[in-house]
């Protein structure tokens, strides 16, 4: 999804009626380090450092996200588990499923639907990192034109913790219900050792900010593409 007139003229409006998009306090907003709970579940990060931002959504049956745009940073929604759909302006609804990744450009409006009878499980990969960089257009809760939540719930079986090897870098072992685990793996040990319980390999090098483009890799044996082995990938895997 990438932005077109009727995102930009909306945008414009929005901006005109006094809408902001903010910027986070990279060493001040502490809560995002912990569990947000949402109307329609529940998120959490999953990996940060200082430019790349993952959030992990837990969106429970009927529920959706609202319709926000992001006017800074470029997107990426992956599918781990569930089904749903993706709408934007003027669109048709993207079907998401496991598996699915979609790019969404900076500046696209868009929101995500479960339509199915158990929990969608995404991974929202976003660069450059700025979690306040939103706008809600429309939503089913009443939070239209609201900045992002403020208050948080505290995780401690799997915490957000330093990575001594990166700089200002933090990540979550697993996530809170035990599914799904993520690690720092080189493209080498993920080539040469690969695991059927692989999903995503997600590569966390800076030339992905610079050229707006980050090739996320599916553990999937159809994906012929192979890992560079100079990078280093955050690998999303079945924990069981």
């Amino acid at each position: 999804m990438d932005p077109g007139r009727a995102d930009i003229a909306k945008l414009h409006r929005l901006l005109q009626d006094g809408a902001r998009a903010f910027n986070e306090q990279f060493d001040e907003d502490a809560h995002l380090n912990d569990v947000i709970p949402k109307p329609w579940g529940y998120e959490y990060r999953a990996f940060v450092d200082d430019f790349f931002d993952l959030w992990a959504l837990h969106i429970e049956p009927g529920a959706g996200t609202s319709v926000h745009v992001h006017p800074r940073k470029l997107t990426y929604l992956i599918c781990l588990g569930g089904v749903g759909v993706t709408t934007g302006l003027g669109r048709a609804d993207i079907p998401v499923r496991a598996g699915t990744i979609l790019r969404i450009g900076a500046g696209a409006f868009h929101g995500t639907r479960n339509t199915g009878t158990e929990p969608l499980e995404l991974i929202e990969v976003e660069v450059p990192r700025n979690k306040f960089d939103l706008i809600r257009l429309r939503d089913d809760y009443n939070r239209a034109g609201t900045a992002y939540e403020t208050t948080a719930l505290e995780e401690p079986r799997h915490p957000m913790r330093k990575v001594p090897a990166y700089p200002n870098t933090k990540m979550r072992a697993q996530t809170p219900d035990g599914r799904f685990r993520f690690d720092l793996r080189t493209g080498m040990d993920i080539f040469y050792r690969p695991s059927d319980k692989d999903i995503f390999h997600i590569p966390l090098h800076i030339s992905g900010v610079i050229a707006r483009d980050v090739e996320i890799l599916t553990g999937n044996r159809d994906d012929n593409r192979r890992p560079q082995t100079d990078k280093q990938y955050l690998c999303i895997s079945r924990n069981h």
